[in-house]
This record gives structure tokens, sequence and C-alpha cells, in this order.
């Protein structure tokens, strides 16, 4: 059965937010003095993405709210727990004017559309919320390749959980034998996708990390996408691509 759509994770498949993240904390600490305290930008950055996945993670599993784990997440990176809640907000929102300002697509992301616009049909699961994703998605000039965007806090389920990856071909009105789906994380986007049924594409794009889960399969970039879906590799035909 061939495949007939594609689902898409967003960041950092689509959109390079872990570029966006480092320069939008950089330019955050510089305006507030605080580039000193964290050693390197480096270290800064991991020090505030570690935080920031604590905090979703906790969020996406029903505690707090949307806007309480941002500020949490502020208090907590700071080391300021008696941050009052407009502080926090003040110093969040400072952070997302300058982390806006670096959004950007990877280079291979609107030619790799256009080569599939034609053929396959579009989606996007993000683990995220429709309200972070949506205006993303807008002001980024993609949402409208999207048939639909269905995203773990609205839908309350999470990959790698199955149902939400079947929740989003739901949304497509199609079985998972017939989606493809392309992500960057190996375990959450890649293995969660085969385990649900799904063609797993996962996109590896420095190329270092490893060979990723048996059954998936693995490119360094997008112009590689085109080939692997006109393929049949989900039952052990040779894709020719790793």
């Amino acid at each position: 059965m061939p495949i007939r759509a594609v689902l898409w994770d967003i960041d950092d498949t689509l959109f390079d937010y872990t570029g966006a993240d480092a320069a939008g904390l950089a330019a955050q600490l510089e305006a507030v003095r605080l580039a000193e305290r964290y050693g390197t930008p480096v270290q800064a950055l991991a020090r505030w993405r570690e935080i920031t996945d604590r905090h979703w993670a906790r969020f996406a599993a029903g505690v707090g709210t949307f806007q309480g784990q941002r500020q949490e997440r502020v208090r907590e990176f700071l080391d300021e727990p008696r941050m009052t809640a407009a502080e926090a907000d003040a110093w969040f929102d400072s952070y997302v004017e300058h982390y806006k300002a670096a959004w950007t697509v990877f280079p291979d992301v609107v030619p790799a559309l256009d080569a599939l616009a034609a053929d396959y049909r579009h989606g996007v699961l993000s683990n995220s919320s429709t309200a972070n994703q949506d205006p993303k998605l807008r002001h980024l000039g993609l949402r409208e390749r999207f048939e639909v965007l269905v995203c773990a806090v609205e839908l309350g389920v999470s990959k790698p959980e199955a149902e939400a990856f079947l929740a989003a071909c739901e949304a497509l009105g199609l079985p998972p034998e017939e989606v493809a789906y392309v992500g960057d994380q190996p375990e959450i986007d890649a293995r969660g996708a085969r385990d649900a049924g799904l063609l797993a594409v996962w996109i590896d794009r420095d190329g270092l990390r490893g060979p990723g889960p048996e059954g998936a399969h693995r490119i360094e970039g997008l112009d590689r996408l085109p080939e692997l879906l006109a393929r049949d590799t989900r039952f052990g035909a040779r894709s020719g691509i790793r």
C-alpha cells in the first residue's frame, strides 16, 4: 500500500528551534547583563533546555498551566524562587522577542515540500501546543501547506505514544500504513512512529547520532525524502537510504 501522506514534526525538523533558542537566550542574557553568569553560551543553553524540557513534560502531563510553566522555568533558571509572576512573565516575554527574531526554517524544507506537494498530503504532529505552533508556522509561511495541525497539549497524549500518531492519522482520514512521519528525535519520533505502524523517517541533520531504531529510515537531509517515499520500504525492501 503506497504512502499517501506525510506527518511532520516541527521543532528541529522544519524549524531550526535549537538555533533560534540559542540565539534568543544569548541575546536575552546580554540584554539583562547576565551573559557571564552561566559560563559559555553552550552551558547556558544546556541549562535552559534541561529546565524547559522538565517543566514542559510536567505541563504536558496535566500539571499546572501554560503560563505557569513559563514562570517556573524563569525562576529556576535565574535561581530566584520568589520572583513574582509579573516579573517572570516580563523576563520570558523579552526572551521570546529575541527568540522570534531568530526564527528560520531549514534551507531544505521548502524545496522538499514543493517536491512532495503534488503527490502527498501533509499534516503536523507536535508535542507542543496549538497556541505555540500555529502562530509559528504562520510566521514562517508554512501553515497553509498542512491540512491538519495536531498538538499533544490539546490531544491529551504525547509522542512516542501510539495514540498520538494514530490520532494524527485519523485527522487525515488515513490508516497508519499509508502515512509517513518525519522527525528529528530517534526515540520520540522515529521509534514512536514505527511502533504505531507508520513509515518512520528520522532526519539526522548532523549525521553523528548513530543508526537509530531498527526499522526506521535515517536521512541526513530532506532532499532524500522524495526518493524514500516513492519506494516500498516498510516490508523489508531496501531503500538505499540509511
